[in-house]
Parts: structure tokens; C-alpha cells; sequence
């Protein structure tokens, strides 16, 4: 008995090949489907680099955002190699940096472990402690900070009732930097989110078995949760460091766009702000910019690089 494939084999080998044909026009449409969900990131990309490159070349001229730039070479690196100003704003920079950071981080930790004991009404307490982060930033919560720590403010009208008298917090350079660092520190929630969710990650069994072998809390604390959330830890310290470099806006408002008292609160963005926005020094900005760039891009290869020695994954 013979079939229709059978009469007309040539039929039969042609209809694979139509089927072959057909997948690259469906692969090439799905293709362009996805090509035009990408245009909004592709859009932002070419936003981010044009400016990003633009400010390359302005880093090697002499720039005052109403002439034209005037091509200088390397002199804006040698002025920033001269630059007390600029010297000064990066010991400002990386002394809040290398306070605040450990010390947010210890706090975002030791309420996370709290937080992890399963309490009643843990949701609550995460939100009241997570709310910080979200303000800390804000305008409104650095003026509260100026207010408080003012010449008439809450602690010292707090220290007034043991007897003890203090100006201003923020007008004494001695303590203005401090003032900054305890509003980083009060702004902890971001991390301690991270850090809570990364706990109720760790194995209980893990626990369960050096209890058994007889390793107290603290034994546990070291040699079990600290190894097994040190991804999370390091993934927190990149954040906070990168963050803690570029920080501007509490600088700003708390000193009034000065630099605070004998500089202490001159931070680097604000001096960069200073030059580009207030001296109209917009080339020796952008070379500070890179400067800055280059400063993150090196902390972040050696925290890359140490991690290796104590970030302990799965396998």
C-alpha cells in the first residue's frame, strides 16, 4: 500500500527544509522584540558614557562653563599634586570613611543577630530600624541632625542636666567630623536588612552539632556565622565603602557648603562641588572627579583581592 509520501518523495524531503526556514524568521522576530524592550537601558547607557567621556577630555582643559574649553594637558593633575585644599579634603574623606564604616557595619550586625532570635513583632522592629537608612540621606533628617547637635540643641540641653556645658558640636572642628560619622552610624538599616536576611540563611544543624561538641555562642558566633555570612559582609563593605567616598550632601547642609570649621567637615565631593559650581573651575573639577573615580576603583580591587583570604563561599 502506497502513501502520499511514498508517490511524491520529493514532497516528503522539501517539508523539513520549510520548517528549518521558518525557525530564523521566528528567532530574528523574537530577537527584535527583545532588541526593543532593551531601548530604555540602551538609552540610559548612552546617557551615563556620553557625559562619562565628555568629562574625560574636559579633566585636561581649562573649562569655566561659559567659554569654550581651552586645552591645558596634564596641568590640572599637577595643580591637584599642589592643592593643600584638595589634600586636606581627602584626610577629611577617608578618616569619616574608615570610622563610620566599621562602626556602621558592627551595628548593622549586632541588631541583625538580635533581630534573629525570633522575636514577637520582628517586622515591626525591622521597619522602625530600616526607616533610618531610607532618611539619613535626606535633607530634612541632616537639618533635624544640625538642630540637635546645635548650640541649643537636644544634647546639649541633656548635657546641661549633669552639669556639663558645650557649644556647638557642629562649629567645633574637633567634633564636627564626629557629628557626621553618628548620622552614617544611625543609618545602618540598609546593611542590617542584608545581614538579617543572610542569618536566617546559616544551617541550624551547624549550630546543633558544635552545641553538641560543646563550643559556646561565642565560639559559634566565629566560627559559624561569622564564616558562613562573609559573602554578605563583603558584599556590605563594598557598598558602604563606595558610599562613604562619595559622600556629599550631609557635608554640604550640615557646614552650609563651607567645609565646616578649619575644614573639618571639607569633604572631597564638596571641595569638588566648591571648584565646579561655586569657582566655575569646571576642567580641574572633572580631573578631580577621575581622581575620585580611580580612588573607588582602587579600594574596590584591593577589597576585591583580600576577600580571597577571608570570604568563604560554598564550594
Amino acid at each position: 500500500m502506497t502513501t502520499a509520501l511514498d508517490a511524491h518523495p520529493q514532497a516528503a524531503e522539501q517539508t523539513p527544509s520549510v520548517s528549518a526556514a521558518s525557525r530564523p524568521r521566528r528567532k530574528r522576530k523574537s530577537d527584535k522584540a527583545g532588541y526593543v524592550f532593551l531601548l530604555p537601558w540602551f538609552g540610559g547607557v548612552l546617557l551615563t558614557f556620553v557625559p562619562f567621556f565628555i568629562s574625560l577630555y574636559l579633566a585636561f582643559t581649562d573649562y569655566d562653563l561659559l567659554t569654550s574649553p581651552t586645552f591645558t594637558g596634564l596641568d590640572n593633575i599637577k595643580t591637584m599634586l599642589a592643592d593643600q585644599k584638595l589634600h586636606q579634603a581627602l584626610g577629611v574623606t577617608f578618616t569619616y570613611t574608615f570610622i563610620s564604616v566599621p562602626i556602621s557595619l558592627a551595628a548593622a550586625l549586632l541588631v541583625a543577630v538580635v533581630l534573629n532570635k525570633g522575636m514577637r513583632g520582628l517586622p515591626i522592629y525591622r521597619s522602625i530600624y530600616y526607616l533610618p537608612s531610607l532618611l539619613g540621606g535626606s535633607v530634612a533628617i541632616v537639618m533635624l541632625w544640625r538642630a540637635i547637635f546645635g548650640a541649643d540643641g537636644i544634647v546639649n540641653h541633656l548635657l546641661g542636666l549633669f552639669g556639663i556645658e558645650h557649644g556647638s558640636w557642629i562649629q567645633n572642628p574637633d567634633t564636627a567630623l564626629g557629628v557626621l560619622v553618628s548620622l552614617e552610624v544611625w543609618s545602618f538599616g540598609s546593611p542590617m536588612v542584608i545581614f538579617l536576611a543572610a542569618l536566617r540563611q546559616v544551617p541550624q544543624e551547624l549550630y546543633e552539632a558544635a552545641a553538641v561538641d560543646g563550643a559556646r555562642r561565642g565560639r559559634q558566633f566565629w566560627s559559624i556565622t561569622l564564616p558562613m555570612i562573609s559573602p554578605v559582609i563583603f558584599f556590605n563593605l563594598v557598598l558602604a565603602l563606595i558610599g562613604a567616598l562619595q559622600t556629599f550632601t550631609q557635608a554640604f547642609v550640615v557646614s552650609g557648603g563651607t567645609g565646616g570649621p578649619a575644614g573639618s567637615t571639607m569633604f572631597y565631593n564638596l571641595y569638588l562641588y566648591q571648584q565646579g559650581f561655586q569657582n566655575f573651575n569646571m576642567g580641574y573639577a572633572s580631573a578631580m572627579a577621575w581622581l575620585l573615580l580611580l580612588i573607588i576603583a582602587a579600594f574596590t580591587g584591593i577589597n576585591f583581592y583580600a576577600q580571597r583570604y577571608w570570604v568563604h563561599y560554598e564550594n
